[in-house]
């Protein structure tokens, strides 16, 4: 059984105390190997940031404490926690008795998931653990054009359901810079196949663009996909810096949120292109429609 289906698309019991050894962590390598990226360190910045709507514990006297668990770490560790790992891991903590109040017992539950996501992953995790809807209702991505809206895209034919860079042209105009999402993203989960929903927002600034309508259908090609959401960015993003060779490029991936849980990887060439507030533990940003 290979490390990624030790607990996808399998029959697992959801344990009932607390359980950090059903953390299963994933290579980043096995993938990135697939795409020819062998130094990711030169190829991109990132993180990948992590919204758990199905967080909680007890306190001391029983009292539940449910919020939502914002986590950050970032694209350079060697590992990637696997998602549904993660669930029964969160959800081990559920019946936890932690603190004797609930300021005590947030700040022991962020302690223990920081150290046991730490352990397995290698890396610094940020977390934050949020009661309440934030006040101000931040968002990073203003200003980007929706492909699907652009103008006669329904009379534009797609054919092509399977990951295809061939479907990438260029514009006839020379260089320039776009933002541009599609909320059309769709892959599937690498193990059970399952369909993931998600939108996705590309910056790049080039000598040499791809056409709007080419880059949608590429998009939409991804949608039979097989691939953990990290992995569908980080293709994304290698596809689009060996083609057009930018100066600036960007890629974020919002997926849908699946069994309580979404993810939500940024890959940039220079970290000030990269999401200000998706990337702040601190901050709860709004929801997109598919979340």
């Amino acid at each position: 059984m290979s490390i990624e289906s030790k607990v996808l698309g399998q029959q697992v019991a959801y344990p009932t105390d607390y359980c950090p050894s059903i953390l299963v962590p994933v290579p980043r390598s096995l993938n990135r190997e697939i795409y020819d990226i062998h130094t990711p360190e030169e190829l991109f910045r990132g993180f990948d940031t992590w919204h758990a709507y199905e967080a909680g514990f007890l306190t001391r006297n029983g009292l539940p404490v449910c919020g939502v668990l914002k986590l950050v770490y970032p694209a350079n560790s060697p590992c990637i926690v696997e998602s549904k790992s993660l669930k029964l891991y969160l959800n081990s903590l559920n019946m936890t008795r932690l603190g004797e109040d609930i300021p005590s017992g947030i700040e022991t539950y962020l302690q223990t998931v920081k150290s046991d996501l730490e352990q397995i992953l290698q890396t610094r995790i940020e977390a934050t653990f949020f009661r309440q809807a934030p006040e101000k209702p931040y968002f990073d991505f203003q200003d980007y054009m929706l492909l699907e809206a652009m103008p006669g895209i329904e009379q534009a034919t797609f054919t092509e359901y399977s990951e295809n860079p061939a479907l990438l042209e260029s514009r006839t105009t020379g260089r320039g810079e776009i933002k541009v999402c599609s909320h059309l993203l769709r892959s599937n989960c690498k193990i059970t196949k399952q369909p993931d929903w998600g939108s996705i927002y590309i910056h790049i600034q080039a000598d040499c663009l791809p056409d709007h309508a080419s880059l949608l259908k590429y998009i939409v090609s991804l949608r039979n996909e097989n691939h953990f959401h990290e992995e569908i960015c980080e293709m994304t993003y290698k596809r689009l810096w060996d083609l057009f060779h930018p100066e600036i490029l960007a890629v974020s991936c919002i997926y849908t949120r699946r069994g309580g849980i979404d993810i939500c990887p940024s890959r940039a060439n220079q970290a000030e292109y990269l999401p200000e507030h998706l990337q702040a533990p601190e901050i709860l940003t709004r929801k997109l429609l598919r979340q």
